[in-house]
């Protein structure tokens, strides 16, 4: 890893947005979520939820192309589950779906903990995740069709938000953990080494200020790649 990357890794992670994800109820077709988890990552969502019980569709790390590596995916068996845990993190729940109390969604203060709930292709969301969220937002269309892609909706509200965050300097400051910062930057800059030290159960080394590793047969410096 070359001190150059090690800066772009750190910078991304510094822009990740802790309390900002969206939630994909039974979204199966592999572009549909290739395209979510690549607009997530060009927003700076840390990670994503899936509420599904084809786990293996969910999952399965070709289904969002390259982006699967840089947003994570958390699964939930049901939308009560799903939305605990969110409501644990402290996040406003949000379906995108048009209903009596849907507001256009650029209404919305986005720099609230929120997260966006989007449907199946066809099916749309689940009455029962409607009725449990804490409100509802739309696209307004003025064509004759009456829905977007999931994934040009998901990216329409996911930039808002980007918008209305960037203008609040929140992607100015790191909101990630130091544990979990410190976890990625080595996942994502030493990819080749994480299976050993996690075969062998042995801590991630630490790293210097240009990204090197610093190794306990080192004496005083850093260590490259291997």
């Amino acid at each position: 890893m070359t001190p150059e990357r090690f800066e772009k890794l750190k910078a991304i992670l510094t822009s990740r947005q802790m309390d900002l994800t969206v939630v994909m109820e039974n979204v199966h077709k592999p572009h549909n979520l290739a395209a979510v988890a690549r607009s997530c990552d060009a927003v700076g969502v840390f990670e994503t939820h899936a509420i599904s019980e084809m786990q293996d569709v969910v999952l399965r790390p070709k289904a969002a192309s390259g982006s699967r590596k840089w947003v994570g995916v958390k699964r939930h068996g049901s939308v009560d589950e799903a939305y605990a845990h969110l409501r644990s993190k402290g996040l406003r729940i949000l379906c995108a779906h048009f209903d009596e109390r849907a507001v256009d969604f650029r209404s919305v203060d986005f720099t609230q903990p929120t997260a966006i709930v989007v449907g199946a292709e066809l099916d749309g969301i689940t009455e029962e995740a409607v009725e449990k969220a804490d409100g509802s937002v739309i696209v307004p269309m003025l064509g004759m069709v009456k829905s977007l892609n999931v994934s040009v909706a998901t990216a329409l509200i996911l930039y808002e938000a980007q918008r209305q965050r960037l203008a609040k300097g929140m992607y100015e400051e790191r909101a990630m953990d130091d544990e979990t910062y410190r976890t990625l930057l080595f996942e994502w800059g030493y990819p080749r080494l994480v299976p050993y030290y996690k075969k062998q159960g042995k801590p991630y080394p630490p790293m210097d200020d240009e990204g090197y590793l610093i190794l306990e047969e080192s004496k005083g410096g850093g260590s490259p790649l291997p």
